[in-house]
This record gives C-alpha cells, structure tokens and sequence, in this order.
C-alpha cells in the first residue's frame, strides 16, 4: 500500500528543517541515527543539511525492519550523491544491540512519525543510552490538540495507541530526565503530503482477489475519513528534547527567588527591556494579592549572579484560576545563551507540580512555542484588548482540568 509514497506520516521538509533548527549547534558532521526511517525522505535531508558551519551534512544510521523501504532509501541517496553518509540498518528500532548501537553513539536521534510503534514514554527510555554528551532526541507524536475529544475521535483512536495532548507529553518527556529545547506543531498542509499522495493510491487500487489488500484499502479509508471529519481535534506534534545528565543542564541552574535577589531581579528587567515599566510591573506584582511564594525563578550564571528572570502570578480566564507569563527577562550579555529558556522551564515545571492547570502569555510566536505555548484562541481564550492571534498564546499544564474559556483578567498592577 505504501511502495513508493514519499512519506508514511504526517510531515513535509520544512517541519524537518524547523525541528532541526530548535536543535541547536551540532557538531561539524554529526553522527544521526533516523530510527523507523521509512523510504528515508527525513534521512536524506539530514545528510545533506545536518552538521556545523561549512560540515554540509551528517553521517545518518537509517534503521528500518521494512526492507523494501531501506532499498528505496539507498537508490535516492545513490541519486542524490549522499551514498557514503547514509547507512542503512534492517533492524527492530526498539531492540537495537552490536557495536552500531553502542551507548553514547549518536549526537541526534530523529523519530519522525514512529515512536508510536514503541510507545512515547517507551521509546523516551530506551532511546536515551544511543545519545552522546550533549546529545538531541527529535521526535513526532500524534496527540489531541482538544480538551475534551469527542467519541467519534476515541472510537478510532483509542484501540490503536491512547493519545495524549502537549501538557501530557511534556510532562512525561520530563519525567524521563529530558529537558525540552523545543515543540513544534505541525501544519494541516503536512498531513496532506502525507494523505495526498495515499489517497490517490486508494482511488486507484482495487482489493478484488486479495484479502489481505482489501483490508488494507478498507483499514486507510476508514483512516481518512475520520480525518476528514475529526482532524482538527488531533495533530502531530514535534519534540526535541535532550537528556538532562547528557546534555546542558547545569549551565543555568534555576531556582525560585529569594528575598536576597529582589535587587538583581529589578536590575536584570531594567536591562532587558527599553523602559522601566517591566521592572515597576515586578515590583507591583510583589504586593499584590495575584503574588504567588515560589512561582518567581532566577537563573544563575556560573559566577551566582542573577542571568535571568520569569514571572508567574495569578490571573483569571472567564472567572477560573490561571496564572499568566510576564515578564521573562534576561540579561542582555546573556540573551540566546538559554539562561532565559532554563528560568521559563524550571517555572513551570514548579507550576505543575503544585497543582496548576493553565498558563497564558503574551510574547513572541517564534519562542513561546518551544515550552507547548499554542495560540490561545485554540481553546477560546482572548485578551483584553487587540493582539496578534499567533501572540496570545496558553499552555495546559493539566489536561484532566476543563479549559476555561473567555477573556483573561489580568491583576490590577498590569494596568488592563
């Protein structure tokens, strides 16, 4: 059913190109082990793009247990002139052992599209050990992307693999020690790459005299037609994590604030930003009712000075509790160091683990995302007053809680 067809998941090049930007710098001709590879569509662009300045590519593993693909795989690569920097393994990608597959052999490992055949949580564990120091794991996820999915969704879903949502992936990816460098949710326009091509193979084949072909065609229109119908309540998402003890954790230890770092705090927001007014909004929010002990973190430079700063303080979405975002600041010295990212994550891990469900924010489409932030809209939540859709955007901390919907009241000191 699927000889020939460019991709077997949701996905398109430009999602690839973006997980691998969220990864960071790689070294100059990093080794990727591409685990579930398929016909090799994600294999080939990482040879080619993958790697540091002036490297021009990777030494990609591609590990698939479906043959045919693995051929399809090396005839591209052959045409392609990516021959020597593509490896093709016929293997079990959940039982992989020999001195290929030795611990600490890869600096990225790239799933796109089938860790499900694993189990998230199971591929988070036994994919760990293959990363190097400072290693990146990449992988996609189909999720609900709805609080309350409807029955006709469960009905399909729920017999093939249980889906989560981002809140409930993050928090497993983190208590499997992985700290999340980025989340990118993939666009409607990749899941018709994958289902476009796949379609038109339904409406030409026929199962007539073979059983095994009729089920399948059957099996892939019933897949379809629950998208066609249900698709906007659930999507494929794009993790990339790296293990805490493989990779920079402790460069920006963050904790929450003491009374001692009042002082830094107000210095660090007058440095972040053009104005005073992020620093008096601080400072106003520490004597208000909305102020909550504990949820103010700093992260320290290696010298024990204050790097970076975030802010959770008490809001509320149509009369339910919410905690909203702001300021997030970082010294400018410090800026694209991940000393903000390392304050932002340590934060609302604190958050969840005390409790709360939702976290709003109003800042940059291009950063907040990388934390689970979706547009705010998704679940019928709006500021109050005119912004950006793609600025104002959530986080689910716990999916078991009903989201509110309706517009954010924010605490007094913000002035709205």
């Amino acid at each position: 059913m699927h000889h020939g067809l460019p991709r077997q998941a949701p996905g398109s090049d430009a999602s690839t190109r973006h997980l691998l930007s969220l990864c960071g710098p790689l070294p100059e001709r990093p080794r990727v082990l591409d685990l579930g590879c398929g016909p090799g569509r994600s294999a080939l662009l990482l040879a080619a793009e993958a790697g540091g300045a002036g490297a021009g590519g990777a030494e990609v593993t591609a590990v698939d247990l479906h043959a045919p693909f693995l051929d399809e795989l090396r005839t591209a690569a052959e045409a392609g002139g990516l021959a020597d920097r593509v490896h093709t393994v016929e293997a079990d990608m959940g039982a992989l052992t020999g001195e290929d597959f030795e611990d600490g052999s890869f600096d990225l490992v790239w799933a796109e599209g089938s860790a499900y055949l694993l189990g998230f949580d199971a591929a988070l564990a036994r994919w760990k050990r293959l990363l190097a120091p400072g290693g990146t794991l990449v992988l996609t996820e189909c999720q609900w992307t709805v609080p309350e999915p409807s029955a006709g969704a469960r009905a399909f879903w729920d017999p093939h693999c249980a889906l989560r949502t981002t809140a409930g992936n993050l928090a497993a990816a983190q208590a499997a020690g992985y700290r999340v460098l980025g989340v990118h949710h993939l666009p409607d326009s990749d899941w018709a790459e994958y289902y476009g091509p796949l379609a038109e193979r339904v409406r030409t084949r026929s199962g007539a005299g073979s059983p095994a072909m009729a089920a399948a065609l059957a099996a892939t229109r019933e897949e379809l037609d629950v998208r066609a119908r249900h698709g906007h309540e659930y999507g494929y998402t794009g993790y990339v994590l790296r293990p805490v003890s493989a990779g920079d954790g402790d460069a920006w230890p963050a904790r929450p604030e003491t009374a001692a770092d009042t002082a830094a705090v107000r210095e660090v927001n007058l440095a972040a930003f053009e104005t005073p007014l992020e620093a008096d909004l601080v400072d106003a929010l520490r004597t208000d009712g909305s102020w909550l002990p504990g949820l103010s973190y700093v992260a320290e430079a290696p010298d024990g000075s204050v790097a970076a700063h975030a802010l959770l303080t008490r809001c509320e979405v149509g009369g339910a509790p919410a905690l909203a975002l702001a300021p997030v600041a970082a010294d400018p010295s410090l800026q694209r160091s991940g000393a903000g990212s390392s304050a932002v994550r340590a934060l609302l891990a604190a958050a969840r683990e005390r409790g709360e469900s939702l976290v709003l924010v109003l800042g940059h489409p291009e950063y907040y995302p990388r934390f689970g932030f979706v547009p705010a809209s998704h679940f019928g939540i709006r500021a109050p007053f005119e912004v950006p859709d793609e600025a104002m955007m959530a986080l689910v901390l716990d999916d078991s809680v009903p989201v509110p919907a309706g517009t954010i009241a924010y605490p007094a000191p913000f002035g709205v």
